[in-house]
């Protein structure tokens, strides 16, 4: 899959997509952590720890092939990004507890997701020759996801209403790029696809209800509100597939369109699996938890 298309095209596309996030976030985002402290230390902790180790454990069950071990391992890595804030939003969650999650779960990702990724690979591929993440690649991932999105910030900081109509088009061209990429790797691996998604389809959706499950009841378990729970479910139950594609199978990076299945194939089956979880919560809304405020739901209206 060595093209113009994926050493300069997806590169360029993925930092658009971020940029878009960024176009969303303010300093202020990441400065209300404080304000729900006990909400943003569980989805960090299940994000960074707990997370990995359950794939971790999912994949060695299954006995994946080692590429689409790793793969898996990826996706899990990955932050969320505005799905989980679109979600979170349809679905009575807290949405500038998302926004705020997704703005510090993309800065700790460069750091995580290398090195989540070369364990990973040095686990699973063991004595294949792969390499995973070097130094330098790591640099490319920080140059692809996190200056971006520091730019978008900026933007937004410098010209709010350019921002704001920025906003929308970036958002199309960010389901458009998903899309493109997924028909791409789908392309490429057609002779194997069948056996792919076989192989993979139990792994992901798993992998998909186990994490939506833990970061709803997780919180729900520890006092936390009802919305910021389903905030924090949506949050680390909805990866970004597209940061996980891209990183797959750009040359410059891991360059395997098989470490890519994974992630496209979730990049499916959330969209099923996040509706019906939302369902499910709010169906089972208690009358007694509280409604959001006027402030809380213009933020919400606003920011998803």
């Amino acid at each position: 899959m060595d093209s113009s298309l994926t050493t300069v095209g997806l590169p360029v596309a993925l930092g658009i997509i971020m940029l878009g996030l960024g176009l969303g976030l303010t300093v202020a985002d990441f400065r209300r952590v404080v304000n729900y402290p006990r909400a943003a230390l569980i989805a960090l902790g299940c994000q960074v720890l707990l997370l990995p180790a359950l794939c971790f454990g999912l994949v060695v069950a299954l006995d994946l092939r080692p590429e689409l071990a790793v793969g898996m391992m990826l996706l899990a890595a990955s932050p969320g990004g505005t799905t989980a804030n679109l979600y979170s939003h349809l679905f009575g969650g807290h949405v500038a507890l998302n926004v705020t999650l997704t703005a510090v779960n993309s800065v700790l990702a460069v750091v995580t997701l290398p090195v989540i990724v070369n364990l990973s690979a040095a686990h699973f591929l063991a004595g294949s020759g792969s390499i995973g993440l070097q130094f330098d690649k790591v640099l490319q991932v920080f140059a692809i996801v996190l200056l971006p999105v520091a730019a978008g910030m900026a933007l937004r900081a410098r010209f709010p209403g350019l921002a704001d109509r920025l906003a929308r088009p970036v958002k199309i061209l960010s389901v458009v790029v998903l899309i493109a990429v997924i028909a791409g790797t789908v392309l490429k691996e057609r002779d194997n696809i069948a056996d792919y998604v076989v192989a993979v389809g139990i792994a992901v959706l798993v992998f998909n209800v186990a994490s939506l499950t833990i970061g709803y009841v997780a919180p729900r378990s520890a006092g936390v509100g009802r919305r910021e729970s389903i905030a924090v479910g949506m949050e680390i139950g909805i990866h970004n597939s597209t940061l996980a594609i891209a990183i797959a199978v750009s040359p410059a990076l891991l360059n395997s369109t098989e470490m890519a299945i994974p992630a496209a194939v979730y990049g499916i089956v959330m969209f099923f699996t996040a509706a019906a979880f939302g369902f499910l919560v709010t169906r089972r809304a208690s009358p007694a938890d509280p409604a959001a405020g006027p402030g809380e739901t213009s933020v919400d209206t606003i920011r998803s």
